[in-house]
C-alpha cells in the first residue's frame, strides 16, 4: 500500500512515517521545504490552487495532517478566511485530485473543536465549533463526506482531544516546563474531567484507519478516540511530576477564584482549558472498529521523560 501523508514532518508526521514504515507500509511524505525524508514530495503551500498530482501518482491511501493550527493571539485581519483558505478549500481541492488519481481511502485528522470546547462529547453531537480553527475543521468535514457520497473513495475523520507526547509544543509543553522547575501552581483543588490523546495511541488508531482491510466499518464515519483515562488539571500535573521525578508543587485554590482572576486579566479562554470539563466518548472506535489504546497516559508521560534525558 502506498500512502500519501501531508504534515509529515511535524509533531504527529514524523512518528506516523516510521510507525507505518514499521508496518510494511511504503509513505510519500508531503512536506514544506526538503528535508531528506525518503520518497518526500516538496509542496510549499496547501491551498484551492496547489497541484498535488505528482504527489498523488500510485497512492492508495492519503492521511491529512496539515492544517494552519489554532494561533493564540492572531494578527491577521480576517482569520476565519485564511484557516478557511488552508483548512476548507485546501484539504477539498487533495481530496478531489485524489478521487481523480483513485485513491481509495481518505483519513483526515480534524479537531475536537468541531465539537466544542467543553462537555461531554459524541460524533452524533450537534457541532459547535467555537473559534475560526473550528470552524474550518468542521467546514472542512462537511466537504469531505459530500465528495464521499459523490464518489467511490472513502473518508475516515477523527477529531482528537488535546494531544501529547515526545515533541510535544504549546500549553502542555509549557505546564511540564512549570512542573519540571518546580513552580508552585495554584491548581491543587481543580476538580475537573478531560480527555487527553497520547501520540502513541493516536498513530495506532491512524494506522488502523489507513487499512481497509482491518476497518472495513470506518467508510465514510467520525470517530472521536482518547486514552479512556479523563483526569482532572490537578491529577494530571501529579502524573507529570512522577513521570519526571520531581514533587508536584500544587496550591489548593478555589476553582471559582481562579476564574475570577483569570477574567479580570482578560484570561477566560485559558482559563477554561485549565478549569473547565471536556470529555471524549471513545466508545465507537471500539465498538465498530475494535480499538483499544496501545499505552496508558502514564506510560506515554514516562516515554517523554525518557526521551528527553
Amino acid at each position: 500500500m502506498n500512502i500519501l501523508i501531508t504534515g509529515a514532518t511535524g509533531f504527529v508526521g514524523l512518528p506516523l512515517l516510521g510507525a507505518l514504515g514499521l508496518r510494511g507500509y511504503r509513505t510519500i511524505p508531503v512536506v514544506r521545504r526538503s528535508v531528506g525524508l525518503s520518497d518526500e514530495m516538496l509542496v510549499p503551500e496547501i491551498s484551492a490552487q496547489t497541484d498535488f498530482q505528482g504527489a498523488l501518482s500510485g497512492c492508495n491511501t492519503v492521511v491529512h495532517l496539515a492544517a494552519r493550527v489554532h494561533v493564540m493571539r492572531d494578527q491577521i485581519a480576517d482569520p476565519l478566511s485564511e484557516f478557511r483558505r488552508v483548512n476548507v478549500e485546501g484539504t477539498l481541492n487533495l481530496a478531489r485530485q485524489a478521487v481523480a488519481a483513485g485513491v481509495r481511502r481518505f483519513v483526515f485528522v480534524s479537531s475536537i473543536k468541531v465539537n466544542g470546547e467543553s462537555g461531554s462529547q459524541r460524533e452524533d453531537a450537534t457541532p459547535a465549533p467555537k473559534d475560526p480553527y473550528g470552524i474550518s475543521k468542521m467546514e472542512a468535514e462537511q466537504g469531505l463526506m459530500t465528495i464521499a457520497r459523490e464518489t467511490t473513495m472513502e473518508v475516515v475523520i477523527i477529531r482528537p482531544p488535546l494531544v501529547y507526547g515526545p515533541g510535544v509544543k504549546g500549553n502542555f509543553a509549557t505546564m511540564v516546563k512549570w512542573v519540571q522547575k518546580g513552580i508552585p501552581l495554584p491548581l491543587g483543588a481543580v476538580n475537573n474531567r478531560r480527555s487527553l490523546l497520547a501520540l502513541d495511541n493516536l498513530i495506532d488508531f491512524i494506522a488502523l484507519c489507513v487499512d481497509r482491510d482491518r476497518s472495513p466499518r470506518g467508510a465514510n464515519e467520525v470517530f472521536l478516540i482518547s486514552d479512556g483515562d479523563d483526569v482532572s488539571t490537578a491529577d494530571l500535573l501529579r502524573r507529570v511530576a512522577k513521570a519526571y521525578d520531581v514533587k508536584a508543587r500544587l496550591m489548593p485554590i478555589p476553582a471559582g477564584w481562579l476564574k475570577l482572576v483569570a477574567h479580570m486579566a482578560g484570561k477566560t479562554e485559558a482559563a477554561d482549558r485549565l478549569l473547565g470539563s471536556l470529555v471524549v466518548d471513545s466508545v465507537k472506535a471500539r465498538e465498530l472498529l475494535g480499538w483499544q489504546p496501545v499505552v496508558s497516559m502514564d506510560n506515554q508521560l514516562q516515554k517523554m521523560a525518557l526521551l528527553e534525558v
